[in-house]
This record gives C-alpha cells, structure tokens and sequence, in this order.
C-alpha cells in the first residue's frame, strides 16, 4: 500500500479563454494547493476497470474487475471510509462478463444506503451481444441480490456505456442501447455487436430509474442516434436531470449533446460546443458532467481539424446553454476525461496526455470564467487501452483518484489528494 507521503503541489490560475458570456479571461492570479498522497490502494496485476462513486454519507465506493479461478472474473466493491478501506466483497463472479477497458461497471448509493450495482454480461456468441445487469444491496454488499436486467430489450445487441447516479430515493440510469440494430431475419443477427451493421439502425440513448426495492421505472428513448461506444454522463441540477453523450449526425458529425428532464419528459437535443468534428466511427472518447443547482459544467475530448483537444464548459442555466469552451490539455491529449466541482464554482479535470516516453494522468483546475491552472501529474502510466479511463470523486476537502497499470506488475491503483487553499 505504501506510507502516505503528501507532496505539495501548487497551482497558479492562468489567463485563457474568454468566459462563458464573452467575459474576458481572469487576469487575477490565484492559488490553491494540492496535497498528493502515496498509494493507499492496490489490486493485483490484470484487475482493471476501477470507477469511483461519491456516497452521499461521505464515503466513496470503489468497483472493478479482476481475474479469479479458471476462466471467471469477479466483480468486487471496496468502501472507502474515515478508517480507510473496507475488505473487497464479491458481488458476482462468472466467465460471462463482458470485460471492456472503455465500458465498466459502476456504483451508487441511494436513500436509505441502499446500494446498486452495475456491469455488463454476454447473452449471446457474438462479441458484442451483451446486456446490463444489476444488483442491489440493503446490507452495505454483504450480500446481493439475484442480477435483473437494466432495460427491457432482449435483443442479441450492444447494451452499455452506463450513467448512474442518486435521484429521487433512488437512482437515475442512462445507457446507449443496440436494440434498433438487431435484425431477426439476418443470417448472424448481432454480428454488428450494435455498431452499425446489417440493419442499418442505429444506437439510441434511453433512461430508467431504479427504486431501492429494485423496480424500474418507465424506460423513455432519449436519442434515437448517437455515437456507438463513448460513455455516458448523467447529473442532477436543482429539481431536474441532465445527460451528456455524444450524438452522431447523418454527416457523421459527433460532437457532445445534452438532454435535460425529469421521468418521461426531456428535451430535446442541444450540443454543448459546435466543434464539428466529423469521424466515421465511434472514437470511444465520452464526456463527463458535474452540477450543482442550475451551475453545470462539461469536460469532453474531440478531434476535430485532426488536432486532439481536451475542452471545458460551464452553463448557468442548468444546461440550456453553455458558454465558451476552453481548451485545458497540454497539447497531445489521448481524452479519457473527468471532472468535479469545487465550492467556488471552478472544476478539476482530469484527462490522459501523451508524452514522449510514457502517457500521464494530468488534472487541472478551469474556471468560470476562463482561468486554467497549472498541470498536475497524478501519475504515469500507459497510453494502451488496457491503462482504461482514470476516474476522480470528491468527498470534501478530498480528490480520490483511480486509474489501472497495464503489465504484470501491474492493477488497480488509488490514491488520495488534499485540496487547501
């Protein structure tokens, strides 16, 4: 595990660009500091697919996937509390897992403690033939209940890229969903594993919600197209929801959407940026959102003009609209992002940024109003899918950071940041 030995880090809150109404970039400088502790948690080597949930008790729960007896992989949950970690527990162990480095599994805490959980599971030969299953538990993960799938589609398709968190006593669900791809009459029906094969569909983004005793509410379609394999975001602003995903045009075009509503009336799509990025396929590069109250702000990746770029919004009317983006990467971006959100308004991010040996994991601290700060190293890793998505939660005056180490030596890594100013 390592002793924790806090490094201080500063940042100084630079000059960049304008602000989400036009405002010119802050010319003031300011500082905060951040305390960057040693390892605190570790898995052995081929664990991978770490995502981080932020408990409203203050606690922080960990999920991933590692390797157990035979060809089975386990699926496990760490608590992460004042005393420090809780004993991994196993939520389900098999060898159907759908075991991806861009499409892991997640967890949410609701009202009441109960927990769900997320993950993905094959239903059929195909690669990408695979649904996603839940589980809750009303005893902290001492045991769980039988899994029960997501969505009501039964189809042989790709289901995944899952959003989760906690929404009127339960939990709001969005996921990209293959099911208007499936093609009973074709000779292999799912062998487009939902990325645009033989029906000429394409994927959809659809909702649920989840009670505590398990019941799922009505499922409502969202987009009835968006790019095939770029995560999800969900955020609650004030008495409403908001989605962030990355729609796909008839020209190819995919840049970032939102949708915001509440149960089974949404709006309609609006982008966040018009950076007119036109790919024929799925960049596997999705957006992440942070709100509090009608204040939102996004982070997502794009290529547009074939130079990679790391970008930033802020909207102060829930998401309806958003204002200038600003650029936050150092140049070579690989995307991979995440953010959180800080009392002053300003957000971290985080993202993957190539260098000339080894890939980074950086974050950087954007306001409002269009001051960046300086560049943090979280760790060095791999530029290789097998490194993953690195993932951020908050809990207080703390950041905890995930990320996996490809490689025998490798796994599941954690460690801890204090913010002071």
């Amino acid at each position: 595990m390592g002793r924790a030995i806090p490094i201080a880090l500063s940042w100084v809150i630079a000059a960049a660009c304008g602000g989400p109404s036009g405002s010119p970039p802050e010319a003031v400088s300011t500082a905060a500091a951040l305390e960057l502790a040693a390892i605190e948690f570790e898995r052995p080597a081929r664990s991978g697919e770490p995502n981080l949930h932020a408990a409203p008790d203050g606690t922080a729960l960990l999920t991933w996937l590692e390797p157990a007896e035979g060809d089975d992989w386990a699926l496990r949950l760490s608590r992460r509390s004042d005393t420090g970690w809780s004993d991994p527990v196993t939520i389900r162990r098999t060898d159907r897992f759908f075991v991806n480095w861009a499409d892991f599994p997640s967890s949410v805490q609701m009202e009441g403690g109960t927990i769900a959980v997320h993950w993905l599971e094959k239903v059929a030969a195909s690669t990408y033939a695979y649904h996603v299953m839940l589980a809750t538990s009303s005893d902290g993960g001492a045991s769980w209940s039988a899994p029960f799938r997501a969505h009501r589609d039964e189809s042989p398709t790709e289901h995944g890229f899952v959003s989760m968190v906690p929404w009127e006593g339960g939990a709001a669900i969005a996921w990209l969903d293959g099911q208007d791809l499936y093609d009973p009459d074709a000779e292999s029906p799912s062998d487009d594993g939902g990325h645009g094969g033989g029906s000429g569909g394409a994927m959809s983004v659809r909702f649920t919600t989840l009670a505590p005793d398990g019941r799922l509410g009505a499922e409502v379609l969202l987009d009835p197209r968006s790019c095939e394999c770029c995560q999800t975001a969900l955020a609650t602003t004030g008495h409403a929801l908001i989605a962030a995903y990355r729609d796909r045009s008839p020209e190819e075009v995919r840049d970032i959407a939102v949708v915001r509503g509440i149960g089974e009336t949404w709006s309609e799509p609006s982008h966040v940026s018009a950076d007119a990025w036109t790919i024929p396929g799925c960049p596997v590069n999705g957006p992440q959102l942070v709100a509090a109250g009608e204040e939102v702000a996004a982070a997502w990746y794009t290529g547009a003009g074939g130079d990679p770029q790391v970008y930033a919004a802020f909207s102060r009317d829930g998401g309806q609209t958003f204002g200038t983006r600003i650029r936050i990467d150092e140049g070579l971006p690989m995307g991979r992002v995440d953010i959180e959100r800080l009392d002053d308004g300003s957000v971290l991010v985080t993202w993957l940024e190539a260098s000339d040996d080894r890939a980074r994991v950086l974050v950087r601290r954007v306001s409002p109003r269009g001051g960046v700060g300086e560049a943090v190293v979280i760790t060095e890793t791999d530029g290789a899918r097998a490194s993953g998505f690195p993932r951020m939660v908050r809990l207080g005056s703390e950041l905890l950071f995930a990320w996996t180490l490809p490689g025998d030596g490798g796994g599941i890594r954690v460690r801890s940041a204090r913010i002071t100013d």
